[in-house]
């Protein structure tokens, strides 16, 4: 709070030297206001922490008392004016205030324990006394280009970006926020001496493409390998769920059929017709997912599907997945096995367009069978054919034969050794649709032809 100036109780005044009377207020002779004047302090003597006496002040003159100003009357010059600099006094470390403080100014003193602080200390029990430092550790710096992340439990995913945050339920780092690539992303698979690789693609932020690659064995024991390719249609909802349910049902019904003695191409169309109804299963949804989104067509996708077995190629089909003939000897001619479910492959058959217009149009790609439960009557399509000499099959969707639509671009893409090293032709075409802009989801299976013995593994 604030304070009304106090009478000083002064026997001269501090500017003229002239006498006070006691309750003076100000100077009679030089007009000088004694209120602002402080009272002297009292001398008490400054002990440093260790219980010195601080050595006297280097002036004569008594700390705290005013510089002597020079006579004048009180008609011939004002007041003169006075500044805290100008009182001669010490600080704590008994240095004196009128030297200047700035360290360019003027040189630092030589250190002076006596006016320094200083910590007496006992002797320790190697006899050094008060002069022995204490030494701390300094704690051990951390460099971050050596330092190695600390290990997460065991069981925890962690970030292929930031490799310091763990993964999340929706598949995002905790850490850095990084989307993690999800399981089916890209997808290698060998089974004998077949193979497949399924990879998301450039343009699309998940992969709706499925597939299963598998080895049997006919009634007699002669071997079968099975490749099943499926497409999730994506202006359907859950396409990818509807291109695996298929994918595994389809391949499952093989499995079970081709070793009880049914023939290759009807156990296609029995898989084919099996892969339809899991997908239709997938319809079946709440009362109240309907009413949140009435618009959306319930899951689809496409199938194409390959047995080789006892010298027998089958091939089945619904919509725009395709297989190919490619001989080992490349001077034969190459073949497209299937006939798309297609708009642009309608317009071909009715020779209202050519081929070339028609799959330039827009309209080309709207498929006109699929398995759904939207779907019109399912009509699947199956094949069977005795190729006169060795070569593969490419059983893929349309992310790899859009880059590669002809027969003869097909076997121009196919490694040589397509037949030896299936995993790496299938490797190198995926490679192809991906330079190419991979625009869609790519998916692509590789069976030798004829099969080989069971447990061969290719080279």
């Amino acid at each position: 709070m604030s304070q009304m100036p106090q009478p000083t109780a002064l026997s001269r005044c501090p500017s003229c030297e002239e006498p006070l009377e006691e309750g003076d207020r100000f100077c009679g002779a030089c007009g000088y206001d004694l209120s602002v004047v402080p009272a002297p302090p009292e001398d008490t003597p400054t002990l440093t922490m260790n219980g010195t006496r601080t050595p006297a002040p280097r002036s004569a003159e008594p700390a705290g008392a005013w510089p002597t100003a020079a006579p004048a009357s009180a008609a011939s010059a004002a007041a003169p004016l006075h500044v805290p600099a100008d009182i001669p006094g010490t600080d704590s470390g008994g240095s004196d205030l009128s030297e200047p403080a700035d360290p360019h100014l003027a040189p630092a003193p030589a250190p002076d324990e006596s006016r320094g602080v200083r910590l007496d200390r006992p002797a320790d029990s190697t006899g050094a006394g008060a002069e022995a430092d204490y030494h701390l550790a300094a704690p051990e710096p951390v460099d971050p280009r050596t330092a190695g992340p600390l290990a997460p439990p065991a069981g925890t995913r962690v970030c292929v970006a930031c490799r310091a945050g763990t993964v999340d339920s929706d598949g995002y780092c905790e850490h850095c926020g990084h989307a993690q690539p999800r399981e089916r992303d890209h997808v290698e698979q060998e089974s004998g001496t077949i193979a497949a690789v399924s990879d998301r693609g450039l343009r699309h932020h998940r992969n709706e493409d499925a597939f299963t690659v598998s080895q049997a064995a006919l009634a007699d024991g002669t071997p079968a390998a099975i490749a099943i390719v499926c497409d999730g249609v994506s202006s359907a909802t859950r396409p990818d769920e509807a291109s695996l349910a298929a994918a595994r049902a389809a391949n499952e019904t093989l499995l079970d059929a081709l070793p009880h003695g049914t023939h290759p191409q009807q156990a296609m169309h029995d898989a084919i017709m099996a892969a339809s109804y899991a997908v239709n299963a997938l319809a079946v949804e709440p009362e109240t997912a309907q009413e949140h989104s009435p618009h959306q067509n319930a899951p689809a996708c496409t199938l194409v599907g390959a047995i080789v077995a006892a010298g027998l190629l089958v091939v089945g089909w619904v919509g725009d997945s395709r297989a190919y003939w490619v001989p080992a000897d490349r001077s034969a001619p190459p073949a497209r096995l299937t006939e798309d479910d297609s708009w642009a492959a309608q317009m071909v058959a009715a020779g209202l367009m050519g081929q070339a217009e028609a799959y330039a149009d827009e309209r080309a790609h709207a498929i006109t069978g699929w398995l759904g439960a939207d779907a019109y009557e399912l009509e699947p399509h199956t094949a069977s054919f005795k190729p006169d000499r060795p070569g593969v099959v490419v059983v893929c969707t349309d992310g790899l034969w859009n880059y590669a639509e002809a027969a003869e671009e097909m076997a121009e893409v196919v490694p040589p050794e397509a037949a030896n090293r299936p995993l790496h032709a299938a490797q190198v075409l995926v490679g192809h649709a991906l330079d190419g802009g991979g625009h869609d989801n790519v998916t692509v299976a590789v069976l030798p032809f004829p099969a080989a013995p069971q447990g061969a593994g290719s080279a």
